[in-house]
């Protein structure tokens, strides 16, 4: 007990060194409050006065550890029947997450975040026509992402790292000539797999079909529509691998 007593009482004055009566006072009125965090109403209401004293963006990423539900922005829209979140997990400012219901389609799909994932402000997530997202733990995914997740999956790995601006369609649009455009049905070649530690950077677009290897970095802007192997360094339109980590 004295040893447990004299740890709190160390942390708590390291606390008051590094950020003085004022750190003290907001972190102890964000602890309290994200004590009753969630996605339902009174959760919402009670992250929102969490978030008071607290800056925006990044600094709100430790928000999350206070409560094993994890910080919900306010401002983010949850409307998805066939959502679960794992433990500390961080959704950022007017992330979207969203069913599509269609008439006569009974799956619209599912999404899974497992734990300490962190997504950014502006991303949007939708699932429908069967399609399921999952995203492991420990990924970090930044600002206006889209991951429309329709006819197949779309499998993000461990401790994944996504740049902003990124784009998923584990799906394409048929072209026949005699049907309008916004008639053609969506067919996909399959799914999209990103394994553990890959890198993709700014403006990446992944279409269907594709797997990213373990490892892989993949530089911005490029447009993959075909397998990158573990470890390779992989760039342009269409994406081609130009060299191998190991190699560097």
């Amino acid at each position: 007990m004295v040893s447990t007593s004299s740890q709190v009482w160390t942390r708590f004055a390291n606390t008051w060194q590094s950020r003085g009566i004022q750190g003290v006072a907001t972190t102890t009125w964000a602890a309290f409050w994200m004590q009753f965090a969630g996605l339902s109403g009174i959760g919402r209401l009670a992250t929102w006065i969490a978030t008071w004293f607290t800056p925006p963006y990044y600094a709100r990423r430790r928000l999350a550890r206070f409560n094993s539900k994890g910080y919900i922005a306010p401002s983010a829209t949850i409307y998805h029947s066939q959502l679960e979140l794992g433990k500390h997990i961080f959704i950022g400012d007017r992330v979207t997450i969203f069913e599509d219901k269609k008439p006569n389609i009974i799956n619209n799909g599912s999404v899974e975040i497992a734990d300490r994932v962190h997504l950014y402000g502006d991303i949007c997530i939708q699932t429908g026509e069967g399609g399921i997202l999952k995203i492991d733990s420990d990924t970090h995914i930044q600002p206006r992402c889209q991951f429309s997740a329709y006819k197949a999956p779309i499998q993000i790995g461990r401790g994944v790292q996504i740049a902003p601006n990124c784009a998923f369609y584990p799906y394409d649009h048929g072209i026949a000539p005699d049907e309008l455009m916004s008639k053609q049905p969506l067919q996909t070649k399959g799914g999209i797999v990103v394994e553990d530690d890959a890198w993709l950077g700014f403006g990446v677009i992944v279409l269907d079909g594709v797997r990213i290897g373990k490892g892989a970095v993949v530089g911005a802007g490029a447009v993959v529509n075909r397998d990158i192997p573990d470890g390779a360094i992989a760039v342009g339109v269409p994406a081609r691998v130009v060299g191998m980590r190991s190699n560097d």
